[in-house]
């Protein structure tokens, strides 16, 4: 079913309204449904590569909105939240994802925001969790800003060969970009106040 989604959503992308419907799937993505927009970025910027930043534009707006429909499902209907979680398969890593937000709340945001994580899962628990509304919208400006322009950008610049190579080695960039981040936090935290 998954992939009959999947493949649903990609052909949206052939559409002449394609833009709308990217900025439906990229709020949806962001507080309950399961395919990225990415499926439908990668493709519209490839053969419009003059509208590329518009569109990576379109999902940053559409995502935020959407994260805040998952912040509120986890604030104002915990229940609701927990059951999504459960649906997803992480409601048994609830109390270790309480003691990280409550640690590091905004470095989960913004890594994991950059990550194909999805990003449901961390607009849901911010609001379980109470994050604080007005940093969390500033994160998800941020992390989903920098996710779709730079999926924009690469292609814009390179083409289909290098998100192939992106999509090949995912994994090694997400390490390389969270030690960059972490390397940064650690020099903020040594450098004398």
């Amino acid at each position: 079913m998954l992939r009959k989604l999947y493949d649903w959503v990609f052909e949206q992308a052939r559409k002449p309204y394609a833009e709308k419907a990217l900025a439906v799937v990229s709020f949806a993505e962001s507080s309950f449904f399961p395919i990225p927009p990415d499926v439908m970025l990668a493709p519209m910027v490839l053969s419009r590569p003059d509208r590329a930043y518009r569109y990576a534009a379109v999902c940053t707006a559409a995502s935020v909105l959407g994260g805040l429909l998952g912040y509120a499902i986890g604030f104002f209907l915990e229940p609701v939240g927990m059951w999504l979680l459960a649906v997803m398969g992480k409601a048994d890593t609830f109390e270790a994802s309480k003691a990280l937000f409550q640690q590091h709340g905004a470095w989960v945001i913004l890594i994991k925001g950059l990550t194909p994580i999805p990003f449901k899962l961390i607009t849901i628990a911010a609001g379980i969790f109470s994050f604080s509304l007005p940093l969390f919208i500033a994160l998800c400006v941020i992390t989903r800003g920098l996710r779709f322009f730079l999926v924009a950008f690469v292609l814009k610049t390179w083409g289909p060969a290098m998100l192939e190579m992106v999509e090949k080695r995912l994994a090694l960039f997400t390490v390389i970009g969270i030690a960059v981040l972490v390397a940064a936090f650690a020099a903020v935290k040594l450098i004398p106040h």
